[in-house]
C-alpha cells in the first residue's frame, strides 16, 4: 500500500511538472505466484472448519484508548473471535472462484463440535486420511483460527463542521494445509489484512447510529477474512496502472496509434528511433514506452531492462546524486520516483515468473 501511494504521489507530481506532455493511463492485469508452492498432483481439495464451537464468539476484550489527538472525540479498540463458519464458507468460495483445482469440497459441520475436552487443533494423520477419503479429495485446507481487532474512532472536523467516524478492522486468519501422506501439516499460513468503514454526519448521535453495527461488522470481517489466505495458497491476479507518453513528436503520436491497435512491435520500433535520436526527457519518455510495450507482450525481462534505462535517464534529469545530501520531497525528483516505482513493479513480476512457470 505504501509503495502504491508513493507511486501515485510521484506520478501526480511528474504529470504536473510535465503538463505539456500528453499522457494516457492504461490498466494491465497480470498474475503473481502464491507464497507457497503446492504439488502439481493435488487436484481436489477439501475445505474444513477446524475451530472449536464457541457460543460466545463475539466480544472477548474491550479497551478505551487514551491516546487521542485534538480532533478525536472517541477512540475504542475491541478484540473478537470471528465467525468460523462464515470464514470457512468464504474461503471455499474464493478458492473455487479461482478455477485452479478440479474439485473444491467444503465440510458443512464444525469438526470439533462434539469435543468433550479441549485438545490441540492440529488434525492427526488418521483424521486427515479419514476426511480425505470421506470427501473424495487429495488434501485438506483447514481454518484453524480467526481473530479480529477493531478500532472505532470519532472525530470532529471543524473546517467542515461535521463529525467523522471510522471503523478499521484487522483480521488474522490462520489456515493449515494437510496431506494424507504427512504426519504434520505441510504448511501453516498466518496472514493479516484490514477492512474499513466510514461515515460522516453533522449530528454526533446520528453518526454513532450510522456507523456499522458490531454484529454486521463481525459478519463482514469474518467473510472478508476468508478471502485473505487465497493469495498465499494460489496464484492471483493483480490490476495495475500504467502510463503511455503520446505527444511531442510525430513518432510518438504515430506509435500511440499503433499501441491503441495493440500493434506493440511497430510502436516499439518508432519509440526506439525516438530513443536513439533524442535526449533528456524525450529520451526517457521513449524508454518508458518501450518498457511498457514489452510488458504488454509479456516480455518482462526486456521490459525491465528498458525501465532501468529510463530510470538512469531520470536520475540525471532530476540530479538525484546532487540532491540526495539534503532532505528530498517527491516533487523534487518526480521523474526518478516514477521510473523507480515502475522498475520495482517489473522486478516483482520478473521474480515471480520462474515460480509461475513451475
Amino acid at each position: 500500500m505504501k509503495k502504491m501511494l508513493l507511486y501515485c504521489l510521484a506520478t501526480v507530481g511528474f504529470l504536473c511538472l510535465n503538463a505539456c506532455q500528453t499522457v494516457e493511463q492504461l490498466s494491465i492485469d497480470y498474475m503473481l505466484p502464491a507464497e507457497i508452492s503446492l504439488p502439481a498432483n493435488l487436484k481436489r481439495v477439501g475445505i474444513i472448519n477446524n475451530m472449536p464451537e464457541d457460543p460466545d464468539n463475539k466480544l472477548i476484550i474491550s479497551s478505551e484508548d487514551k491516546n487521542k489527538d485534538k480532533t478525536e472525540i472517541a477512540r475504542h479498540t475491541d478484540y473478537y473471535n470471528g465467525d468460523p463458519q462464515i470464514t470457512t464458507e468464504t474461503l471455499a468460495e474464493s478458492i473455487a472462484n479461482e478455477n485452479y483445482f478440479d474439485l473444491v469440497v467444503i465440510c458443512d459441520s464444525a469438526l470439533r463440535s462434539q469435543d468433550m475436552a479441549p485438545r490441540e487443533t492440529t488434525l492427526s494423520n488418521e483424521e486427515v486420511i479419514q476426511l480425505t477419503q470421506d470427501m473424495g479429495v487429495d488434501f485438506l485446507i483447514a481454518l484453524e483460527n480467526i481473530q479480529c481487532r477493531s478500532l472505532r474512532k470519532v472525530s470532529y472536523l471543524p473546517e467542515w463542521r461535521v463529525f467523522y467516524g471510522t471503523v478499521d478492522v484487522n483480521v488474522y486468519p490462520t489456515v493449515k494445509v494437510y496431506l494424507p501422506n504427512r504426519d504434520t501439516p505441510m504448511v501453516t499460513v498466518n496472514c493479516t489484512d484490514s477492512i474499513f468503514w466510514e461515515a460522516s454526519n453533522s449530528n454526533r448521535t446520528q453518526l454513532f447510529n450510522q456507523l456499522i453495527s458490531e454484529k454486521d461488522m463481525i459478519e463482514q470481517a469474518s467473510s472478508f477474512a476468508g478471502t485473505v489466505p487465497v493469495k498465499y495458497l494460489l496464484p492471483y491476479w493483480k490490476t495495475a496502472k500504467r502510463y503511455l507518453f503520446t505527444g511531442g513528436t510525430v513518432n510518438m503520436r504515430d506509435a500511440a496509434i499503433y499501441a491503441k491497435e495493440n500493434n506493440w512491435s511497430e510502436a516499439i520500433r518508432l519509440w526506439e528511433a525516438e530513443y536513439n535520436n533524442k535526449k533528456g526527457k524525450k529520451k526517457m519518455y521513449a524508454a518508458c514506452n518501450i518498457a511498457l510495450g514489452y510488458e504488454m507482450q509479456d516480455s518482462i525481462n526486456n521490459a525491465y531492462e528498458w525501465a532501468v534505462k529510463a530510470q538512469e535517464i531520470a536520475r540525471e534529469i532530476d540530479e538525484v546524486d546532487r540532491k540526495k545530501t539534503s532532505p528530498l520531497l517527491p516533487s523534487d525528483i518526480p521523474n526518478y520516483l516514477m521510473t523507480s516505482s515502475y522498475v520495482s513493479e517489473l522486478m516483482e513480476r520478473k521474480n515471480g515468473l520462474a515460480r509461475l512457470n513451475v
